[in-house]
C-alpha cells in the first residue's frame, strides 16, 4: 500500500494575481487580508434543497451542503459517527421505538431557534413520497413522533438496522420548518437558510457561491470569514486555478498533475483513500453463467500494476466490495492475481488463447481518473489468458438506465460510493437481485443477503455480510478493482483536513 501520509508541501500564491484573476472571472473580489478562502470545485450546486431531487444524492455536492446545513448526526474524517444536531440516539431494547435528543441552543441563519419540531418536520417530510426525497424508503420506516422537551420518540414501522447511519448520509439534513413553510420551495432556493457554519451570501448559478461565517453557529467557529467556491468543472482549468493562485484549494485533478503541483514551491497536497471504489459488475447472462469464466476474469487482472502504471500508485487494490474503513471489511478475503490459474480455469471450460471466450465490457471514459484506460489494460490482460472482450463506451447516465433495467453487458465498469461504510449500501444493494442497483439475480444471493437487511443483531449482521463477501469472491459474482484516492492541492499556508468520505469542507480548512 502507498504511504499517502508522506505526500506534500510547497509553493506560494501571489495575492495580486489572485485578485486580478477573480475580477477577470466575474467573481466578486474579496479582501486579501487572510480572512478569505477560495476553492475551485468540480461541480456546481444545482439546488439548495439538500433533501430532494437528484442533487440530494450527488456525493460531490455534499461538501457544499455540509457548509450550510447540518445533518441529524455528524461524521468525523475517519467515518466514525459523532453528535450533530442530535446529541443522543438509539433503538429501545426490542427495536420497536427510537429515541433522539435534539441539541439545545442551535440557531437558524435567520436568527430563529432550531427546535425538535424542525427535526420531526424534516423526518416526516423526507418520508413523504410527494416531496421527492430519493431516500424516502429509509425515512418511511419510522413514524408516530412524540416530543417531550428536547427528546423525540418515534415508532419503528419497519426495522432498518442502518437507520442512524443514514442520518449521517444522503438527504439527512434538517431544514427550518417555519421558514420553509413561509417562503416555499422557490423562496428557499432563492434564500436558503440552514444551521451550518456558513450562510449563503451570494450565489450565481453555474459560476460561484460566496459563503459568510455564521456568527451564532453552535459548533467551532470556522477559520475563514468568507469562502468563495468557484464551480470549475474542467479538470485542466482547476489545475490552472490553483497553480496561478486564483484559488487556494482544488481537488479531483489528474494524478500526474497532482504530483507536478505538489512539487512546486508554495503548494501542498493530500491524497487519501476515500470510500469510492472502482468495480466491474458481472451480469448473470451468457458467458458469465460459467463460474470458471468469472473466476478466470478476476484472477487475470493485475490490479496493483494498474494502480502503479495508470494511477501513479494512488489506489488500494480490493477483492470485495468492502473497502478498508467499511464496517464489514475483511482483509483475509483476497483474490490473487494468478494468470496461470486463469488459464487453467478457462481450459476446464474449453477456452484458450486460440479459442477465447468472447463478451462485451462497458465503461465510462473520463468519469473517473483513467477509467477507460484501466479497462483497456484489463482487456489486454484478459487477451493473454484466453478472454476476448470488446469495449463499449457509455455515459454514466446510460449505466444507471441499463443497470436499473438489468440490461448491462456481461461486464460493466462502475464507480460505487459508500461514505457511511455500511455493508447494506455496498455489498447489499449492489448484489441483491431484487434491488434496482443490482444485475446479479441468482437465488443463492437473495437468500443470503435478504435476511441481513433486517438482522437486528449488529454483530451478526456484520459477520453475515463478511460471510457473503467471502462467498461472492469464491463464486466470482463481481470483480472489485480498487479503492480510489482523492487528490487535494492547496496553498502551503493552509492546513486541510481530508475526509475519508471524499468531502472537502471549507470549515475544515485552517491557516498553518
Amino acid at each position: 500500500m502507498n504511504d499517502f501520509k508522506n505526500l506534500s508541501r510547497r509553493g506560494f500564491l501571489g495575492a495580486s494575481a489572485a485578485l486580478s484573476a477573480l475580477i477577470a472571472a466575474g467573481v466578486p473580489a474579496l479582501a486579501q487580508d487572510g480572512t478569505d478562502l477560495t476553492i475551485a470545485y468540480n461541480l456546481p450546486v444545482q439546488s439548495w434543497d439538500p433533501t430532494t431531487g437528484p442533487a440530494a444524492v450527488n456525493p460531490a455536492l455534499q461538501s457544499v451542503y455540509l457548509a450550510v446545513f447540518d445533518r441529524f448526526i455528524a461524521q468525523a474524517p475517519d467515518l466514525s459517527f459523532e453528535p450533530g444536531l442530535l446529541t443522543d440516539w438509539g433503538f429501545n431494547d426490542d427495536k420497536s421505538q427510537i429515541t433522539m435528543t435534539v441539541r439545545e441552543g442551535v440557531k437558524w441563519h435567520n436568527g430563529a431557534d432550531l427546535t425538535p419540531a424542525d427535526v420531526v418536520w424534516s423526518l416526516e417530510r423526507a418520508a413523504n413520497p410527494e416531496t421527492g426525497n430519493p431516500m424516502q424508503f429509509v425515512w418511511g420506516k419510522i413514524g408516530n413522533f412524540a416530543v417531550d422537551g428536547q427528546v423525540i420518540t418515534a415508532d419503528v414501522l419497519e426495522f432498518e438496522p442502518a437507520l442512524f447511519k443514514w442520518m449521517a448520509f444522503l438527504t439527512a439534513f434538517v431544514l427550518p420548518k417555519d421558514y420553509y413553510e413561509e417562503v416555499g420551495p422557490e423562496g428557499f432556493e432563492k434564500a436558503p437558510v440552514g444551521s451550518g457554519p456558513y450562510m449563503v451570501d451570494a450565489f450565481e448559478q453555474g459560476a460561484y457561491v460566496r459563503l459568510k461565517a455564521f456568527p451564532d453557529y453552535w459548533g467551532d467557529k470556522p477559520e475563514f470569514d468568507t469562502v468563495t467556491i468557484k464551480f470549475v468543472t474542467d479538470a485542466a482549468s482547476r489545475v490552472a486555478e490553483v497553480e496561478s493562485g486564483n484559488s487556494d484549494i482544488t481537488t479531483n485533478i489528474p494524478y500526474e498533475e497532482y504530483d507536478r503541483l505538489i512539487a512546486k514551491d508554495g503548494l501542498s497536497g493530500e491524497a487519501v483513500p476515500i470510500t469510492d471504489i472502482g468495480m466491474i459488475f458481472l451480469n448473470d447472462v451468457g458467458p458469465m453463467l460459467d463460474k470458471n469464466v468469472r473466476l478466470a476474469a478476476h484472477h487475470a487482472i493485475d490490479k496493483q500494476l494498474i494502480i502503479d502504471r495508470l494511477l501513479r500508485g494512488y489506489g488500494v487494490p480490493l477483492s470485495t466490495l468492502e473497502a478498508p474503513g467499511y464496517a464489514a471489511y475483511d482483509d483475509s478475503i483476497v483474490v490473487e492475481y494468478d494468470p496461470d490459474l486463469a488459464v487453467e480455469l478457462l481450459a476446464a471450460s474449453g477456452f484458450s488463447t486460440d479459442n477465447p471466450v468472447k463478451f462485451t465490457i462497458q465503461t465510462t471514459r473520463g468519469f473517473k481518473p483513467k477509467d477507460y484506460e484501466m479497462i483497456q489494460a484489463i482487456v489486454g490482460m484478459w487477451r493473454k489468458v484466453g478472454i476476448e472482450a470488446e469495449i463499449e463506451v457509455y455515459e454514466i447516465a446510460k449505466h444507471y438506465e441499463l443497470r436499473a433495467t438489468d440490461q448491462l453487458a456481461p461486464a460493466a465498469f462502475y464507480n460505487w460510493g459508500n461514505s457511511i461504510g455500511d455493508p447494506s449500501t455496498s455489498t447489499g444493494f449492489s448484489m441483491f437481485g431484487p434491488s434496482p442497483h443490482s444485475v446479479w439475480d441468482t437465488q443463492d444471493l437473495v437468500e443470503k443477503i435478504g435476511p441481513l437487511f433486517v438482522e437486528p443483531d449488529e454483530e451478526a449482521r456484520i459477520a453475515g455480510y463478511k460471510a457473503v463477501s467471502k462467498y461472492i469472491a469464491e463464486e466470482g459474482y463481481v470483480i472489485p478493482l480498487l479503492q480510489y484516492v482523492m487528490p487535494i492541492v492547496y496553498a502551503s499556508d493552509l492546513q486541510v483536513v481530508p475526509y475519508t468520505s471524499g468531502d472537502l469542507l471549507p470549515q475544515a480548512v485552517t491557516k498553518s
